[in-house]
């Protein structure tokens, strides 16, 4: 179990699958934006521009909306306020998720050094300079005997 865990632990750390969930976290962020974007400016725009069912009655170009009650009105509005509310929203998911993986790819860095510093496995031939391994007692290249 405890081998499945290592081995699931590299898989989902490796800079790849990192990537691709971070490209799910902020295409749904974004989509948030555009839904927005098309909630808030667009759908008035055509609303208001070609006509849409507001109140059981159908609005016409060359109709005057003077009369509107507060219904139709809201529905020809802008409503801004969810846009820049949906844009500072995505900006900060896409903060946190660069701060979080700012702080991961420094963990896997220190993890790599200290797997780096750890002992080494091989060394020098006093004789002819080669390297070999730590263990050895005879040199493989000058068949000499090492301590």
């Amino acid at each position: 179990m405890k081998k499945f865990l290592e081995e699931f632990k590299a898989f989902a750390l490796k800079g790849n699958v990192m990537d691709m969930a971070i490209g799910v976290i902020i295409g749904g962020a974004f989509s948030a934006i555009i839904t927005a974007l098309t909630e808030s400016f667009i759908n008035p725009l055509i609303n208001s521009i070609g006509g849409a069912e507001v109140a059981g009655s159908i609005k016409l170009p060359w109709v005057d909306y003077t009369g509107l009650d507060s219904e139709a009105a809201a529905a020809l509005s802008l409503n801004y306020g969810a846009f820049i509310t949906a844009v500072i929203n995505f900006l900060i998911v896409a903060f946190v998720l660069f701060l979080m993986l700012k702080a991961m790819n420094k963990l896997m860095n220190l993890r790599k050094k200290e797997e780096e510093a750890a002992a080494p496995t091989t060394k020098i031939c006093p004789y002819c300079k080669s390297e070999i391994n730590k263990d050895a007692t005879k040199c493989p290249h000058c068949t000499s005997d090492v301590e």
